[in-house]
């Protein structure tokens, strides 16, 4: 895992993460795709004020940053880039743990604007875990170039959370991000938010499961209906995370464990084994990414485009 048991839950920007959080500062965790210009973004806001080190017990870089907004000291922490919080990695398990355990104000999820949908895994993923999210859409310049059009009003009524147009490089839409950071971390931007939405089995499972998991893991931390979904996927890494995050086994909890197990009965009879859910948890993201990003990304070619697709055809058909 990514944490130390001594750095888990609301301690965790205090203690395991070497993080000062001074009377009032709020830490805002930066995520995203590889090469989105999410270290962009964190270097333009932070400046010189800013160090790195390692996560607890690992190699992966660890970088954190203060930056200032209407007289409030924030800490950005640039948490490692990663294509899916279904941890397949040391980066995935770091950026999963400090989204679900580490207890930030807000989470920002850099997206490249040149292939929004591909990115929109993230966002939907990060989604499931808080609604403290705030999406910036990054590298809108070379979008800009390649005659791609994000239309951001019309993402943020279906995500149903700030999304903010960017240029990094220029510093084009980072005060719009920060004002729209305030307002999540503040609470203000509390509304109805893109859900995922699974196959009937599946659904059928987590209405059962996830009142229990909300009575047992009480308020604050990640929503209980994708700890429920965890715990039907039978994640053991996650699992030992969410021991030491609430002291407890959630899967042996008196109130949870007969439900779970009522709740994987009906999984079974619906035909959906082990393997066959995660299958459904990857394609419903897919799908719901696509369906948030149609009519909402546009892509007219350009002169210089439509010239190299007339060479390509030339130079590599028969």
């Amino acid at each position: 895992m990514g944490l130390t048991s001594g750095s888990t839950g609301k301690r965790a920007v205090d203690s395991g993460f070497v993080i000062e959080r001074g009377p009032g500062e709020r830490v805002i965790a930066l995520a995203g795709n590889p090469n989105v210009g999410k270290s962009t973004v964190f270097n333009e806001l932070t400046g010189l004020n800013q160090h790195t080190g390692n996560w607890p017990g690992k190699t992966v870089t660890n970088a954190q940053g203060r930056y200032t907004h209407k007289g409030r000291e924030y800490i950005m922490v640039d948490i490692p880039g990663t294509y899916s919080l279904m941890a397949h990695s040391v980066e995935e398990e770091v950026a999963r743990d400090f989204i679900c355990f580490g207890d930030p104000d807000a989470v920002v999820v850099v997206c490249d604007a040149t292939c929004l949908e591909r990115n929109m895994n993230l966002v939907l993923q990060t989604l499931e875990i808080t609604d403290r999210v705030v999406v910036c859409v990054n590298l809108m310049d070379e979008a800009r170039r390649k005659g791609v059009e994000v239309d951001a009003a019309l993402l943020e009524q279906r995500l149903g959370v700030p999304v903010v147009p960017a240029a990094a490089r220029s510093g084009e839409g980072l005060p719009e991000l920060m004002c729209a950071v305030e307002r999540v971390a503040r609470g203000e931007c509390a509304g109805h938010v893109c859900r995922v939405r699974y196959a009937q089995p599946v659904e059928a499972a987590l209405a059962l499961l996830t009142p229990a998991v909300a009575n047992a893991a009480g308020t604050g931390g990640p929503a209980p209906r994708w700890l429920a979904l965890r715990l039907l996927e039978g994640d053991t890494e996650l699992n030992a995370g969410i021991v030491r995050y609430l002291g407890f086994s959630l899967a042996q909890h008196p109130d949870v464990a007969e439900i779970l197990a009522r709740a994987r009965r009906l999984l079974a009879e619906g035909g959906v084994t082990q393997e066959a859910l995660h299958d459904e948890v990857v394609r419903s993201l897919v799908r719901t990414a696509e369906t948030v990003c149609i009519g909402a990304v546009r892509h007219t070619p350009t002169p210089q485009e439509l010239r190299d697709r007339k060479l390509d055809r030339i130079l590599t058909s028969r």
